[in-house]
C-alpha cells in the first residue's frame, strides 16, 4: 500500500464554515454521450463566518472550457487547477461565476454524477457526485436555490426532469429540445437531479391537508408502466400518513419519480425527482415476492419523507448524516408498523440489525453513528449509520413518549427549515420540547460498538420483592478501546404462572403504573426493586427490543419456554424461541459430538404449539419456526466455528421437520399455498407459514415431500410461492432443483429482477458445490458485473449471506470475491467496496482462514490505482491486523 497516494482523512473536529455560500445556480447542460456540456452560472457571496478569502470549488473528472468572474475572463494567476480542485484567489466579496465544463456520460461507469442507464441519461450526487458534474462547492452546508435547463435530442430524450417545477420548455434546431425546472427551495448540491430519456410514465394526483392539488408521476420505460401501480398506492399513503403522525405536507407543485436499472443505492431523495433503483419501484404479483411489495412500500415512503428529514432540514456536514437517514429509517419503520402488522415489522427491523449491523460493530469497520473520520464518505452508508442510527431515534422516542417524541419533531422543524444542521440540532430541540435531559444519551452518537445488557434476577420470597439488577459494557473497537455507560431504555414487564402480567411498582412507589414500564440505565450497574411481587414471576426483560444491544441473561429452558407460549409482548414471545434455539445450538457446539445433540422436547412442543395455534398471525408462526441464523450464532462466538456453526443449525432444522412433520404437513395442507389471495397482510401471512413449513418438509429429504414443492412450483400465480418451492428445492440440494432452476430462467430470462433472484438463489445455497457454481455464473450471458443489482445478486448474497461456503477452508470463497472487486476497483468502487466487506472480518475466524483471507486483501492493496473506498477498507482491516 506503500506505493499509493495516502487520502488524506476527513476529521469531524476540522469542520470550518464554507469560506463561500451560492444563493443562486443557473444550469444550463446539453446533453449528448460523448461531450455534455454544462455551463453553470453561480452567485456567490463571502460567508461572513469564515475567515478564509479563497474560493474552493470540487471538481472531478471535468474538462474546463471556460471561467468567468462578473462577465470577464479570469487570469491565469488569478485561479489555480488540479485534478480535484479549482480555487479562486481572493475573489471579493460578491460576485457572479460562469463556468463551463465538458463530461463524457458514456464513461462514467461508477454510477455518479452525470451517466447512461441504458438508453436514458441519470444522475446520482449524494453524497460527492455533483463535483463530476460541475465545479462547485460540493459540500452539504451550502443551500442554493437552482434553475436548470437541459436541452437534447428530442426523439431520443422526448422527457427532460430536474428538481422542483416545470416552467417552460422549446424547439430548438437540428432535432433538438429543452426544457426549464426551477426548484424554489435552496438545496445543497447532493439534491441535484437531471433525467433525460424516452420514458413513460402513470399519472395520479394528491389533494394535501391544505387543499393544494399536487401531481404524482412515475416514469418507467413503456414496458414497465404495468408495474407501478403498488408504488404510486405507497406514495400517497406515506403522504397522507406524514401528514396525520408529524403535520408535513408537501411543498411542490410535482412529484416523480423515475425507475432505472443502473444504480448504486436503493434509491434517492432529490427534491421533487426521485430516482429509484427499478427493483423499488416495478412490481406484478406473478414477477415480484411479497418481500418485494413491502420493501417497494418502505422505500417509497423512506425517499419521501426526506422531503423534510433531509431536504427541507439537510445535514451541515457528512459525519451528520444518520441525522437524515437514521431519522428517515424510524419514519419509515412507524409507517410500515402502521399500516401492516407492527408486531412483525419490529422482529424483521430487529432480525436485520442482528444479522448485518452486529457484525459490522464487531469488524475493523466498527464506527459509531456519527463517525469522527472517514477518507471516503460512501463507505459510511451502512447499516450503523442507517439502522442503528434508527434504534438511536427509537430510544428516544421510548424515553419521551409519543406526546413528547412530536412536540420535539415540530420543534425541529420550525427552528431549521432550511438549514444544514447537525445531529446536537436534534437533540437540542428533544430537550428544548420536552425539559428531558439528553445528555448522557448523546453517548450513542459517539461511541461504537454493540453494548451488552447483562441481567440478573433474584426474587425475595420474605420481601416479597423482586431485585432486578441490569449491568451494561461495551466492547473495544477501534480508536475506542473504553466506553463511558450508555443511557438505555430497558422496557420489561413480569408474568406470573399464568402468563398474566403483573402490576409494577418500584419501591419507594406509592402505586403501581401499569404492567409494562421502561427502566432507564444510566450507570454501569443499576439495580431495580419490585415490591408486591407475591411469587417469583417470570421476566420479560428488553420488551419490543427497547435499546441496540446483546441480551445475555441466563434464563432457565423452562422460562424461555414459557415466555415463548406466554408473553403478552410479541417480539419477545419470538425472541424467548431465538433466545433458546441459539441456546441450543451452542450448547451442542461446546459439547462437540453430534451423538446427543436432540432438542429439548419442551422447545420442539412449544413450537408445535404456536404451529397449530389459529388464533395467531400465521406471519409471526413463520418467524417463530424460523431458527437463528448462522450469522447471529457466529456472533456469539469468540472464533467463529464455521463447520461447527452450518452442523447444529442443519442438524436442528431437521429435528423440527422430522418432530413436527405431520403438523407441518397438515397446515401445508391447510393454507392452500398455489391461491395467491392477493396483497393484504392475511394472505402474505399464509403464504409466509405454508412456504416456511414447505422448507422444513423439503430439507427433510422424503420424496414426497419434495414434490410437494413441485407442484407448488408449477401451478403457482405468483412469485412468491414459486420462489419459495423453488429455495426449498435449491437449498436442500434436491435433484429436482436443477431441471426446475432451468424452467424458470427460461421463464423469466428478459425480467432482470427476476432473474437477479435467480443468480441470489443458487449464491445463497449452502451447498458444498456453491464455490464453484457461483464460479461459473460469472460467466453466464446475464451475468453483468457493471450492474449492481447483478453484482450484488450473484456476489452480495455468496458473500454476506451464504457464510458456510465464502468462508470454505481452501479460500476460494474469498478469491471469488477478491478477483471481482479488483475488477471494479477502477468502473464502480462504490460497489466493490461493499462487496469487500465481508473479506474485512478476518480477525473473527481461525488461523488458517485468517491467513487465506489477508492475502486477498494484501492482494487488493497492491494494485497500481487503488481506489480511496477499498483503500479505507484494506488499510483499516490490515491495520487491525498489525494491531
Amino acid at each position: 500500500m506503500a506505493r499509493h497516494v495516502t487520502p488524506n482523512p476527513v476529521k469531524l473536529e476540522d469542520y470550518a464554515p464554507p469560506p463561500y455560500l451560492v444563493e443562486r445556480v443557473d444550469l444550463r447542460i446539453s446533453l449528448d454521450e460523448h461531450r455534455t456540456r454544462v455551463v453553470a452560472r453561480l452567485s456567490v457571496r463571502h460567508n461572513p463566518l469564515s475567515r478564509s478569502a479563497d474560493l474552493v470549488l470540487d471538481g472531478r473528472k471535468l474538462e474546463l472550457k471556460r471561467l468567468l468572474k462578473n462577465g470577464r475572463k479570469l487570469p491565469d494567476d488569478a485561479f489555480e487547477l488540479s485534478d480535484e480542485r479549482l480555487v479562486l484567489r481572493n475573489p471579493g466579496e460578491r460576485f457572479e461565476l460562469e463556468i463551463e465544463t465538458i463530461i463524457h456520460p458514456e464513461n462514467n461507469l461508477s454510477l455518479e454524477g452525470l451517466y447512461k442507464s441504458g438508453s436514458n441519461f441519470c444522475t446520482q450526487c449524494e453524497a460527492e457526485g455533483f463535483r463530476k458534474i460541475t465545479y462547485y462547492p460540493d459540500r452539504p452546508d451550502v443551500l442554493a436555490r437552482f434553475t436548470t435547463t437541459i436541452e437534447a435530442d428530442k426523439a431520443r430524450y422526448p422527457v427532460l426532469l430536474s428538481n422542483g417545477n416545470p416552467v417552460d420548455s422549446g424547439e430548438l434546431e437540428n432535432g433538438r429540445h429543452w426544457a426549464l425546472w426551477d426548484d424554489p427551495f435552496p438545496k445543497p448540491s447532493y439534491l441535484f437531479a437531471l433525467v433525460a430519456g424516452n420514458l413513460a410514465h402513470i399519472e395520479d394526483q394528491y389533494l394535501t391537508a391544505s387543499g393544494r392539488k399536487v401531481r404524482l408521476r412515475i416514469y418507467v420505460e413503456e414496458h414497465n408502466v404495468d408495474k407501478c401501480a403498488h408504488a404510486m398506492a405507497a406514495l400517497k399513503a406515506a403522504m397522507r400518513w406524514d401528514e396525520q403522525r408529524f403535520g408535513r405536507e408537501y411543498d411542490l407543485d410535482i412529484y416523480m419519480i423515475v425507475a432505472v436499472d443502473d444504480f448504486n443505492m436503493g434509491a434517492m431523495e432529490n427534491k421533487g425527482l426521485n430516482i429509484f433503483n427499478s427493483r423499488f419501484v416495478l412490481a406484478r404479483p406473478e414477477s415480484a415476492t411479497d418481500r418485494d411489495f413491502l420493501n417497494i412500500e418502505s422505500v417509497v415512503a423512506h425517499e419521501y419523507f426526506h422531503n423534510w428529514t433531509g431536504n427541507r432540514i439537510t445535514c451541515r456536514d457528512w459525519f451528520q448524516l444518520t441525522l437524515k437517514e437514521g431519522l428517515t429509517v424510524f419514519r419509515d419503520q412507524e409507517f410500515t408498523a402502521d399500516l401492516n402488522s407492527r408486531a412483525l415489522k419490529r422482529i424483521q427491523d430487529v432480525e436485520f440489525l442482528r444479522n448485518h449491523q452486529f457484525a459490522e460493530d464487531a469488524g475493523p469497520m466498527a464506527h459509531a453513528i456519527q463517525p469522527s473520520s472517514y477518507m471516503e464518505i460512501n463507505n459510511f452508508y451502512t447499516p450503523t449509520v442507517y439502522n442503528k442510527g434508527a434504534e438511536v431515534i427509537r430510544m428516544i422516542h421510548t424515553l419521551l413518549g409519543a406526546k413528547g417524541f412530536r412536540r420535539g419533531m415540530d420543534l425541529y422543524f420550525a427552528s431549521h427549515d432550511g438549514e444544514a444542521v447537525t445531529t446536537e440540532d436534534f437533540v437540542r430541540a428533544m430537550e428544548d420540547a420536552t425539559g428531558v435531559q439528553l445528555s448522557r444519551f448523546r453517548r450513542w452518537y459517539s461511541q461504537a460498538g454493540t453494548p451488552r445488557l447483562s441481567v440478573e434476577s433474584k426474587y425475595v420470597q420474605e420481601e416479597k420483592c423482586l431485585h432486578l439488577t441490569l449491568r451494561q459494557t461495551c466492547p473495544p473497537t477501534p480508536g475506542q478501546p473504553h466506553k463511558a455507560p450508555f443511557h438505555m431504555p430497558i422496557r420489561i414487564g413480569l408474568l406470573d404462572k399464568e402468563g398474566r402480567e403483573l402490576p409494577l411498582q418500584l419501591e419507594g412507589e406509592d402505586r403501581s403504573s401499569g404492567a409494562s414500564r421502561v427502566l432507564e440505565l444510566t450507570e454501569t450497574e443499576q439495580t431495580f426493586r419490585f415490591a408486591g411481587i407475591g411469587s417469583a414471576p417470570v421476566v420479560s426483560v428488553l420488551r419490543d427490543f427497547s435499546a441496540p444491544v446483546e441480551l445475555e441473561f441466563a434464563q432457565s429452558d423452562q422460562d424461555l419456554a414459557f415466555l415463548m407460549a406466554h408473553d403478552t409482548d410479541p417480539f419477545n414471545r419470538w425472541d424467548a424461541g431465538q433466545r433458546l434455539a441459539r441456546k441450543i445450538m451452542l450448547g451442542w457446539l461446546q459439547a462437540g459430538s453430534d451423538a446427543r445433540w436432540r432438542a429439548p422436547e419442551m422447545f420442539i412442543s412449544a413450537l408445535g404449539a404456536t404451529l397449530s395455534d389459529r388464533s395467531l398471525d400465521p406471519a409471526l408462526v413463520a418467524m417463530t419456526l424460523s431458527i437463528p441464523s448462522e450469522q447471529v450464532l457466529s456472533g456469539a462466538l469468540d472464533v467463529v466455528n464455521v463447520e461447527g456453526v452450518h452442523a447444529v443449525r442443519d442438524a436442528l432444522s431437521d429435528q423440527i421437520a422430522r418432530r413436527l412433520h405431520e403438523q407441518l404437513r397438515a397446515v401445508y395442507a391447510d393454507l392452500g399455498c398455489t391461491n395467491s389471495g392477493g396483497l393484504g397482510s392475511a394472505a402474505m401471512g399464509r403464504r409466509s407459514l405454508a412456504n416456511t413449513c414447505l422448507y422444513y418438509l423439503v430439507s427433510g429429504g422424503n420424496s414426497d415431500d419434495r414434490q410437494l414443492a413441485v407442484a407448488q412450483f408449477s401451478a403457482a400465480d405468483n412469485m412468491t410461492d414459486q420462489l419459495a418451492a423453488l429455495h426449498a428445492l435449491v437449498h436442500s440440494g434436491s435433484p429436482e432443483a436443477e431441471l426446475l432452476l432451468a424452467q424458470f430462467s427460461s421463464q423469466w430470462s428478459e425480467d432482470p429482477l427476476v432473474m437477479d433472484k435467480w443468480f441470489a438463489l443458487q449464491a445463497s445455497a449452502p451447498l458444498e458445490e456453491t464455490p464453484q457454481r457461483v464460479a461459473e455464473l460469472l460467466k453466464h450471458p446475464l451475468f453483468k458485473l457493471q450492474n449492481p443489482n447483478r453484482a450484488r445478486a450473484l456476489l452480495g448474497a455468496f458473500g454476506e449471506a451464504n457464510p458456510y461456503c465464502f468462508h470454505a477452508a481452501d479460500g476460494r470463497g474469498y478469491r471469488i470475491i477478491s478477483d471481482q472487486v479488483i475488477k471494479l476497483n477502477d468502473q464502480n468502487p462504490s460497489v466493490a467496496a461493499r462487496l469487500l466487506a465481508p473479506l474485512t472480518r478476518w480477525r473473527r475466524y481461525d488461523e488458517q482462514r485468517q491467513a487465506l483471507m489477508k492475502t486477498e486483501l494484501a492482494k487488493i492493496a497492491g494494485l497500481d490505482q487503488l481506489s480511496r473506498n477499498l483503500y479505507e477498507l484494506v488499510r483499516r482491516s490490515l491495520d487491525d491486523a498489525d494491531e
